[in-house]
């Protein structure tokens, strides 16, 4: 096993399976050492982060929301690499949070993603980030994130 899937699971974390694309896409696409990986969903089995916020989501279930993409994200690249091990670093997050139009706490609820893998990674999932806000998101989720991973062979 992995020293970094040992590490998240030490944390209370286990892999979900990987998420099946939910149209026209794939999960990942590898460009020499660059990963760039789809926007992820909320959504694991049964559980779902859904709706506006913080009108229909707090801030705080939108933060789990982020984090559970991010467990969803992670499960996507060791399916393609192997190993998170082989992760060097963690580029760029862009998150998208379905928002009321004068909420403008998109920061905090990308934070639960961000603090998430620097809890996983330590000073490999520090990266660069963009918390913007969207009148609307796929299948009406909560947040939305896409994410660039530079890995190593």
């Amino acid at each position: 096993m992995d020293q970094t899937l040992e590490r998240l699971e030490s944390l209370g974390f286990t892999l979900p399976e990987v998420p099946a694309p939910v149209a026209a896409y794939v999960n990942c696409v590898r460009s020499g050492n660059l990963l760039f990986l789809s926007g992820g969903l909320p959504i694991d089995g049964d559980r779902k982060v859904i709706g506006k916020v913080p009108d229909e989501v707090s801030p705080e279930e939108a933060a789990e929301g982020a984090r559970l993409i991010m467990l969803n994200r992670l499960a996507v690249i060791r399916d393609e690499i192997g190993s998170l091990d082989k992760v060097s670093r963690i580029v760029a997050l862009n998150g998208f949070v379905n928002s009321a139009p004068d909420f403008t706490g998109h920061p905090q609820v990308i934070n639960g993603a961000s603090e998430f893998l620097l809890e996983v990674f330590g000073d490999r999932g520090r990266h660069s980030r963009t918390a913007l806000g969207a009148a609307a998101l796929p299948l009406d989720v909560a947040v939305e994130i896409n994410m660039i991973v530079e890995i190593t062979d």
